[in-house]
């Protein structure tokens, strides 16, 4: 329907007139004027068309009572959503600043932890190294000594 539309816009040519075909109320063929079931079925269609139009009109004026109270109230309820939605969002928000703050902080005392094991296994290493060169050590005093026997 739309390509159609657009299609017609891009040729330029102009709107199809509305159909008014709905609301005439044609008398019967002319074959069947002295009918009188023909002009029950005339009467009936026409009773239908008006029966349609008071119903659009009852249906008009109850818009016109009933129609704005009930767009405010829809909207009412829209600001009451999007202020649940926002509460919502500032408390996922705040949870999630939270769980940050708690994150940074374990990964703080992680990063102390690690340097104090670092110091600890440089002081260890030292300790180790100091410990092979008295061991060096000593075994070439052995040795000198063995060697003087």
């Amino acid at each position: 329907l739309l390509r159609n539309e657009f299609e017609r816009m891009q040729q330029r040519l102009p709107m199809d007139t509305l159909s008014m075909k709905r609301y005439e109320l044609p008398p019967p063929p002319a074959g069947k004027m002295t009918d009188i079931a023909a002009w029950n079925e005339c009467v009936e269609n026409s009773m239908a068309q008006l029966e349609h139009q008071a119903t659009r009109i009852c249906n008009l004026e109850l818009m016109l009572e009933y129609g704005c109270e009930a767009w405010r109230s829809y909207l009412e309820l829209l600001v009451k959503c999007v202020s649940s939605a926002q509460k919502q969002l500032q408390g996922l928000r705040k949870e999630i600043q939270e769980m940050n703050w708690q994150r940074k902080n374990m990964q703080m005392q992680g990063g102390e932890k690690l340097k104090k094991l670092e110091s600890m296994w440089v002081g260890l290493v030292s300790k180790n190294y100091e410990i092979e060169q008295a061991c060096v050590q000593l075994e070439k005093e052995i040795a000198e000594s063995n060697a003087k026997k």
